[in-house]
């Protein structure tokens, strides 16, 4: 049995309707194009990459910078964009560990000190 991944573009559909948003009236309300907005929440798209456009999605939303709701949007645009989060690449300390966060989903061994520094970098998230 296969598990579903989380993706981005489903994700931002349900917020808007949850939101109370048609397709066209949250295109409007963010600047972007309703097509592009479409392709997005159908996965056909690729997420934006740009804060810019993410910040207009989730002001929109009433999804505020650096919350829970806010790395979950950026996270998964990362994700599916095949790239690590912007926050966690620019931090020394948490890009130095995580090899050993893919080791661990790639569900490796890992040496009891790894274990510590990776218990460490998730304490502080």
């Amino acid at each position: 049995m296969t598990t579903k991944r989380p993706r981005f573009g489903p994700w931002l559909k349900i917020r808007r309707i949850e939101a109370g948003y048609t397709l066209r009236a949250f295109a409007l309300e963010t600047g972007v194009d309703a097509g592009n907005l479409s392709k997005y929440e159908r996965s056909v798209l690729p997420p934006p990459q740009d804060l810019d456009t993410l910040g207009a999605f989730a002001a929109v939303l009433k999804i505020r910078r650096g919350s829970a709701p806010w790395h979950e949007m950026v996270d998964l645009a990362a994700v599916e964009g095949g790239r690590i989060p912007r926050d966690l690449a620019d931090d020394p300390k948490a890009a130095e560990r995580l090899p050993l966060l893919f080791r661990v989903a790639r569900k490796e061994d890992l040496t009891e000190k790894e274990l510590t520094a990776l218990a460490e970098l998730v304490r502080r998230s």
